[in-house]
């Protein structure tokens, strides 16, 4: 099965970092966010990708074009004139990896409709290029498939930041920290869908989000795995420098796989 990853967007919020480079090119732990991504699926087994680029894409290529290259030792041979190179060691993914240009101004259903060719008529996986979390995507397939739905959402809780108020009428009847019961849940990601979903994508002014899954949820065909674990997007400085310590930590949730 492949893996769809939304890699596009101009990355406006994290524009400290964005202007040079694609928003899931931006590292964690000396790595694009793209790869910690790309990993999660891999620990699972899904080592076929499909990155759906735009914003710099030639960011991405190159930087896969690359990889076999940073992760090697390799011997340079110049002597008698010579330009020999010889690979000592190497540890490269298992992975096929297509990256597509699918249009600078591209929304996010007009990415996925534009990569209709290369995932063909069979379920895939999908998500955002600038979030990892711990979910298990064994599991989530399971969910999917025993509920028959077109696609499925992972579903996720975003707790409150701030003090919260209880307010009856005009009056505020207490302040207090936020609590479990505050949070609200949002598409985390982490979705899983069925060639069916094609039908709900018209052209590239189609927002996958707006105008596909809420016709989706309309028709009952959209279902939500609930996710209690770690989640968290990569939208700002604040949110890169956080995952950035969790990475430095040695504890980060989303590492699955050995070193």
């Amino acid at each position: 099965m492949k893996v769809v990853i939304l890699a596009g967007g101009y990355g406006t919020r994290i524009s400290e970092e964005s202007y040079l480079k694609p928003k899931p090119m931006i590292e964690i732990g000396g790595k694009p966010i793209l790869w910690h991504i790309m990993k999660i699926y891999s620990y699972y087994g899904f080592h076929d990708f499909v990155i759906c680029a735009g914003y710099k894409q030639h960011v991405i290529k190159e930087w896969f074009a690359d990889y076999f290259l940073y992760n090697s030792d390799i011997t340079f041979n110049f002597k008698n004139g010579n330009n020999e190179m010889w690979i000592r060691n190497q540890y490269c993914e298992p992975w096929e990896v297509t990256v597509v240009d699918t249009g600078l101004d591209t929304m996010t259903g007009g990415r996925i409709k534009r990569i209709q060719k290369y995932v063909g008529g069979v379920p895939f996986m999908l998500t955002y290029g600038d979030g990892v979390c711990d979910v298990d995507v064994h599991a989530l397939l399971k969910f999917h498939k025993k509920h028959g739905k077109t696609a499925t959402i992972t579903s996720v809780s975003i707790k409150q930041n701030k003090g919260v108020l209880d307010i009856h009428g005009d009056l505020v009847t207490s302040f207090r920290e936020k609590r479990n019961v505050d949070s609200a849940r949002i598409n985390g990601g982490f979705m899983v869908v069925e060639p069916a979903v094609f039908d709900y994508l018209d052209d590239d002014n189609t927002v996958f989000e707006i105008g596909t899954l809420e016709s989706l949820a309309s028709k009952g065909l959209l279902a939500a795995y609930r996710h209690d674990g770690f989640w968290q997007c990569m939208d700002t400085k604040r949110e890169m420098e956080n995952l950035e310590r969790l990475w430095k930590s040695g504890k980060a949730p989303w590492k699955l796989w050995e070193d």
